[in-house]
């Protein structure tokens, strides 16, 4: 399938803005991220704890903040998520022993600054089956339904299969739902309201890594950013010639640096997921340039007409149709990620959509005009090492017939 047929654009003409740009962005990436200290690294690499929180109200960001402060030592980070009542919190832990505690201290400050008069009860939407097993248990035999073990264990699991289902998502907000639960009898209903009630959050995903291991993982991750780098190069070197490796790799870097750039400007944190992106892009900007520089290949081995621009020109736009399908369409799917992925897939997402639009310009308007930079200057020397070899053979042909006497 052809989108463009016969076009004949004038890319590396062109191709001015498109470097002017990449090194505004280049440069201001680089910036911000020597004043910033560095990328902003997630738990995955700084250790720490990350607590997922969904509330029924959308609590002010503040309190949260100065609530933790005065429990949690260290650096806390709360981020709300748009469009829903769902909050991130996060904090940077650098003793192993404190994170042991950690999820407790902010799970019980939470309780403490939300859930106020709970008169000891427990939270319906924070309890685990097992606890909440057991403070039925008792209960339930003086009230005269008494449970074995597993009918209790199997009503517990009920009830948080029934708080844990969307449209829910872990939150009851009336007791009284869950009449409809398989089980719940009314006898069930009156002990379950004696001994619980409907907190104002919920927690979902909790992470929680050790600042070593973070600091393995984050050595682990650059190592295998330039291993793939390094392998790239080693492979297009062989399969074309080294200068088509320099170029196709300098614009993969290209690609890596300004993305990272983007994720400290926008004040994004890189984790193991956009890592994973990184690394996606990498193949997926590698692959578009080598595309472009088969054609090439294939043109020059056809001795088509003109120079080595004019064969690279032509070369991207017999080539422009593919670009235009496979990067539209990934796009869309990033860009579907990005829009509706959640904040969990933010971060990959985000790096998807930056990579793509940057990795198909920068296999045009980058690793091209490098290309052919490479290949001026490689001509030029084999130019100046062929006038030199002449006139060392001239030199040999003349010096002998110095002295040589003609005949009278």
């Amino acid at each position: 399938m052809e989108i463009f047929k016969q076009t004949n654009f004038d890319f590396l003409g062109n191709k001015w803005p498109f470097i002017i740009a990449s090194l505004v962005l280049t440069v201001a990436g680089v910036v911000s991220l020597a004043v910033k200290g560095g990328p902003k690294y997630g738990i995955d690499f700084n250790g720490g704890a990350l607590m997922d929180v969904n509330f029924i109200h959308r609590p002010p960001a503040e309190k949260i903040r100065a609530a933790l402060r005065n429990k949690i030592s260290g650096e806390i980070e709360v981020q709300e998520v748009s469009n829903s009542q769902e909050v991130l919190i996060s904090t940077s832990v650098r003793d192993e022993k404190g994170l042991q505690v950690v999820r407790n201290d902010m799970l019980s400050t939470l309780d403490a600054a939300f859930n106020p008069n709970s008169g000891g009860k427990l939270d319906i939407n924070t309890v685990g089956q097992s606890a909440l097993a057991d403070a039925l248990r008792d209960a339930l035999a003086q009230a005269g339904a008494g449970l074995s073990d597993d009918q209790l264990q199997n009503l517990a699991k009920q009830i948080l299969t029934y708080r844990d289902t969307p449209p829910r998502s872990g939150l009851i907000r009336n007791l009284d739902e869950l009449s409809t639960v398989p089980g719940v009898t009314t006898k069930v209903l009156n002990v379950i309201k004696q001994r619980c009630f409907p907190g104002q959050f919920h927690i979902g995903r909790v992470e929680i890594v050790g600042p070593k291991i973070g600091a393995d993982l984050r050595q682990q991750a650059i190592n295998v950013v330039l291993i793939a780098l390094a392998a790239m190069l080693v492979y297009i070197a062989f399969r074309f010639e080294w200068i088509y490796g320099v170029a196709a790799v300098i614009a993969v870097f290209h690609d890596t640096i300004i993305t990272i750039g983007l994720f400290s400007l926008f004040n994004k944190q890189i984790d193991l997921t956009v890592i994973a992106a990184l690394l996606t892009l990498v193949g997926y900007s590698m692959n578009d340039t080598i595309v472009t520089f088969d054609r090439i290949r294939e043109n020059l081995k056809l001795q088509m007409r003109g120079s080595f621009s004019q064969i690279v020109n032509a070369s991207i736009n017999q080539t422009l149709s593919r670009t235009v399908l496979t990067s539209g369409l990934t796009f869309l799917t990033a860009i579907s990620l990005y829009l509706f992925g959640g904040q969990v897939l933010n971060g990959f997402s985000f790096a998807l959509v930056v990579g793509i639009i940057i990795g198909t310009y920068s296999s045009i308007f980058i690793a091209s005009p490098i290309l052919i930079f490479l290949h001026d200057a490689a001509e030029n020397r084999r130019r100046k090492a062929r006038s030199v070899a002449v006139e060392k053979r001239t030199r040999t042909v003349t010096s002998p017939m110095k002295g040589i006497k003609t005949a009278k």
